[in-house]
């Protein structure tokens, strides 16, 4: 006996669509820890449920900045780039903000 196909659409009853999620992460993760140790892969996985609740797997004897790091170096990226020069902007028109501030007090 052969399972039958489900279509892929959202879940409307919320209850189901919970049920469907908490086993189908657990199916993830038990690939995740199998391809670890098989294949002496490094895993991480990251999953943010419908409720928010945050879910995470990682490769033992590794750690989720050295996984983003390798990825970063194998990719050629710099994920974080584009987020420190904004923080950078931001640090400077507060700055000059604080010195006009300043001086309106003086």
């Amino acid at each position: 006996m052969t399972r039958g196909k489900i279509q892929i659409k959202p879940i409307e009853n919320p209850t189901n669509r919970q049920v469907t999620y908490s086993k189908r992460r657990n199916g993830l993760f038990k690939k995740a820890r199998e391809l670890t140790v098989l294949c002496d892969a490094k895993v991480s996985l990251i999953m943010i449920s419908s409720t928010k609740r945050l879910h995470e797997y990682i490769s033992p004897n590794t750690t989720t900045k050295e996984m983003i790091d390798e990825y970063q170096k194998t990719m050629d990226v710099d994920i974080w780039s584009s987020h420190y020069e904004a923080m950078e902007e931001e640090l400077r028109k507060l700055k000059e903000v604080n010195s006009q501030l300043r001086l309106e007090i003086k």
